[in-house]
């Protein structure tokens, strides 16, 4: 049974503690492959692992590996399932979820990443698409939001929510309560990490349970 991270997103780098987690689960440092959650948004010029966000919180926390990969359409798709089989970590990137779910899709790539026995990452939009299923609220312009939900990779049996504008005060008007009737949501603040490893779920930061419609806080385990 891999390990498996949620983030919400970080501001600057991994917080100390976390970074001491992630020294511990990531034991082989031979293949980080990173999958975008805008895959089509690319210009002419080659990737620079300089402007991800997610590479340099890595890159901070003096996790170091020999090979990187990131892939979006520009790969092909036999070479990225042929990374994806060989990743010793694997980071689903922020962006735009539905995006990124398309692309998994298209490229085939769900069943790789499940089977994998990497240490699998998410941040934001590929923390949703880990989780067993998320909500896509769209902002009609007016005071009623329609949303759809979303069939994830499934690793764990929850449902996950990472908005950078929304909070606990937004978490409480309910707009997740329907869902959480039927599973359990994790929502998450800024700053904030979810550790599954071995079936056991570990927090750290400003972290919500939703369930039947009821919310608590929850304690920092990580």
């Amino acid at each position: 049974m891999s390990t498996h991270y949620y983030f919400s997103w970080f501001n600057h780098f991994f917080p100390e503690k976390l970074v001491h987690c992630l020294h511990e689960d990531i034991q082989d440092r031979k293949s980080l492959v990173m999958i975008s959650a805008d895959p089509s948004g690319y210009t002419e010029e080659p990737i620079n692992f300089d402007d991800i966000s997610e590479w340099t919180w890595l890159n901070q926390a003096n996790i170091i590996f020999d090979e990187y990969h990131f892939i979006d359409y520009r790969m092909q798709k036999e070479d990225a399932q042929r990374f994806i089989q060989n990743a010793s970590v694997i980071f689903l990137c922020g962006g735009y979820p539905v995006l990124q779910k398309d692309f998994l899709a298209d490229y085939e790539l769900s069943d790789v990443i499940k089977n994998s026995d990497a240490v699998i990452l998410g941040a934001s939009a590929g923390a949703l698409n880990m989780s067993a299923q998320w909500l896509s609220l769209n902002d009609t312009g007016h005071e009623v939001e329609t949303s759809t939900i979303y069939e994830g990779i499934g690793f764990d049996h929850f449902a996950y929510e990472s908005h950078s504008k929304r909070g606990y005060a937004t978490f409480v008007q309910g707009y997740l309560f329907p869902l959480s009737e039927e599973i359990d949501v994790y929502a998450a603040e800024q700053e904030s990490a979810i550790r599954v490893k071995d079936g056991k779920i570990e927090t750290m930061g400003p972290l919500y349970l939703i369930s039947r419609s009821k919310i608590q806080k929850l304690v920092e385990t990580l």
